[in-house]
């Protein structure tokens, strides 16, 4: 891990610094792609293309990174909307906590199969009845129920709490 850190540092530190346009982010990308690595630990495979595998690595963080800022974003959005309601705006740590949870909610949603992650949409978000939800998947009441069930326990195991 030495060996690939000192020889491939600079150099994804220079790609993302042409990628992101601020060396403090792309300072901060590449740290996590080493550590990223360095969690691996004895299950990293053998490079043959060490800067192409570190290019995959730091795309996908990227990519997280962009998730996570668009649900942070939303949720700032949203709270922002709300704060002339509120009695009192949320402390720095319970917008922390909220938009972490929403975070680890979006990545179970991620994981499940796309009728299910669509049926969770329709009816939370959308507030659609599960016999439209059936009718516009093209599945039985029954199993937008299951979807449901499904999508409402991966949410439970992501935040640690019920959603429901």
């Amino acid at each position: 891990m030495a060996s690939l850190y000192g020889e491939h540092h600079a150099w994804l530190l220079g790609w993302l610094r042409k990628r992101l346009g601020c060396g403090h982010h792309a300072a901060d990308v590449a740290q996590d792609t080493f550590l990223r690595l360095i969690t691996v630990g004895d299950k990293l495979p053998q490079l043959d293309e060490p800067r192409a595998f570190l290019t995959t690595t730091a795309k996908r963080l990227l990519v997280d990174r962009g998730r996570r800022q668009a649900v942070e974003q939303a949720y700032l959005a949203e709270l922002g909307l709300l704060a002339e309601q509120l009695p009192c705006f949320p402390s720095p740590e319970e917008v922390l906590q909220a938009v972490q949870s929403l975070e680890r909610i979006a990545y179970a949603l991620e994981q499940l199969s796309a009728r299910a992650r669509d049926a969770f949409l329709m009816h939370f978000l959308d507030g659609e009845p599960h016999a439209l939800i059936a009718q516009r998947l093209g599945v039985s009441t029954r199993m937008v129920h299951k979807y449901l069930v499904q999508a409402l326990l991966g949410c439970d195991e992501a935040v640690g709490q019920s959603c429901l």
